[in-house]
């Protein structure tokens, strides 16, 4: 009887103590998470002034300090500042790699446009700011705290866990995915990708609305419009005017509607949103996933910008400079026009029907080249979309139904251009998953006083660590 009553006594201590010990795990997390962002966010990883290495190294640090070997963790790249972070998780190579992909750099911030310092991690009234606290260093340190858990807690799953941090993302020279892919496609390659810089987990205040996963994006282009004129003193004008012709070109681009285009992704998109929404809208998204789509419902849709860019390749006019003094014709007149092209259309045909829209030969329209770091002239090459994988598809649902029950997964398209467009070129499925929810009446995403929800933050966190475990653990 003494021995039964010392079990008994010992089966309830063990009982009591679990939560704490649960508690005391979940509070080691959430400050580890939070330690990482915040040293991540207090580094400058712009492209001006910033160093992406100095962030790898400190991820780098971090990693090896838990426990991962020297030989898993690579920092390299072409140049001193802009140098990537390579990690690899030891599982038992039962089945191919994957690769999670973020990205360190940050675009610009002037002290001056925010009301805090973009370059410290502020926590004020629920929420994280920084410069990159929403794009997309809250991804990164996702990410590398989950390494990290992941190796304390012994964890072996059955697949090498790849880890990228890279730089160049949002402009510059030198982007680590494609330089990794060029350079080093071993330290990286995998059955398939998720970027947490893509598929955005929608949620409007507190109501939580879907789960992205971005399987497909636009790819970007820039033309230049120019046009060139002997020019003249301003007394004694001619309709023959750069300025003019300039003008009326774009006016008439203004005008013009690219064909409308559907993929699987767009469809699936507009399908589950017919769902979730009501009235005229609902109506128009069914009809529009409809083989043909109809008509009526593309052109309603058409006159919202978001959905207009989920049907249509895109130009715009970005950029304009023209004329060299007050008191003369001009002899120059120049635009920028970005295109975001629909994923399997030919960036030569686009090219082609600006010349048309343009419709003046005084108009000259040139692709703008990016230059890779030797100096090359980079090709655009479509983007082709990847499929939905039954295998990722179906360890989102599982993980939406233990976190959020309700929020459906829906297949996106990216209307911007992510990192997940090398992985794609270079034969890899890519699936954006962002792992934490944004609200889409507060998007700060590039803009003044970045900020993320610290709730939402750690949500992330979790999520993203159940996704990692249910796309690996041994089966």
């Amino acid at each position: 009887m003494q021995r039964e009553l010392r079990w008994i006594l010992s089966f309830c201590l063990i009982a009591s103590c679990a939560p704490r010990a649960r508690t005391q795990g979940q509070d080691q997390t959430k400050q580890l998470a939070h330690d990482i962002f915040k040293q991540l966010i207090e580094i400058n990883t712009t492209d001006s002034v910033g160093n992406v290495t100095t962030a790898a190294e400190a991820m780098a640090k971090r990693l090896l300090d838990a426990g991962f070997a020297e030989g898993d963790i690579k920092v390299a790249g072409p140049n001193e500042r802009k140098k990537n972070l390579v990690a690899r998780f030891r599982g038992t190579g039962r089945r191919r790699p994957i690769l999670f992909i973020g990205h360190l750099d940050v675009v610009e911030a002037l002290r001056g446009d925010w009301t805090t310092d973009p370059f410290e991690f502020i926590e004020k009234e629920g929420y994280f700011y920084g410069r990159g606290a929403e794009d997309m260093k809250e991804g990164d340190a996702i990410l590398v705290t989950n390494f990290i858990r992941l190796k304390k807690e012994g964890y072996l799953p059955d697949r090498d866990v790849i880890l990228a941090l890279t730089a160049d993302e949002e402009g510059g020279s030198s982007n680590g995915v494609d330089w990794l892919l060029k350079e080093h496609r071993d330290w990286v390659d995998a059955e398939y990708c998720i970027n947490l810089d893509g598929g955005e987990f929608e949620k409007d205040k507190d109501k939580r609305l879907l789960a992205g996963i971005q399987a497909s994006e636009k790819v970007y282009v820039d033309f230049q419009f120019e046009s060139l004129n002997p020019g003249g003193h301003s007394s004694v004008p001619s309709p023959d005017n750069a300025i003019y012709h300039l003008a009326g070109a774009l006016s008439r681009l203004q005008s013009y509607s690219f064909p409308v285009k559907i993929n699987e992704i767009t469809r699936s998109y507009f399908e589950r949103n017919a769902g979730l929404t009501t009235g005229r809208v609902a109506a128009d998204m069914k009809a529009v996933a409809k083989q043909p789509p109809d008509p009526e419902a593309v052109g309603r849709l058409s006159a919202v910008p978001y959905f207009n860019s989920l049907l249509h390749t895109t130009c715009v006019a970005t950029m304009l400079s023209g004329g060299h003094a007050p008191n003369a014709l001009p002899q120059t007149a120049r635009a920028n026009v970005n295109c975001r092209i629909f994923p399997g259309e030919d960036p030569q045909e686009v090219h082609k029907t600006l010349e048309r829209v343009a419709n003046d030969p005084k108009v000259r329209i040139t692709a703008v080249s990016q230059l890779a770091p030797d100096g090359k002239v980079v090709p655009v090459v479509p983007v082709p979309p990847s499929p939905l994988l039954p295998e990722v598809t179906g360890a989102m649902e599982k993980v939406l139904t233990v976190t959020w029950p309700g929020v459906p997964l829906v297949a996106t398209m990216s209307t911007g251009a992510t990192d997940g467009k090398y992985t794609r070129i270079a034969g890899i499925p890519t699936y954006g998953i962002s792992c934490m929810f944004f609200d889409i009446n507060d998007n700060r995403e590039h803009g003044k006083d970045e900020r993320v929800s610290a709730e939402d933050f750690y949500d992330g966190v979790d999520f993203n660590y159940r996704l990692l475990k249910e796309l690996s653990a041994p089966r």
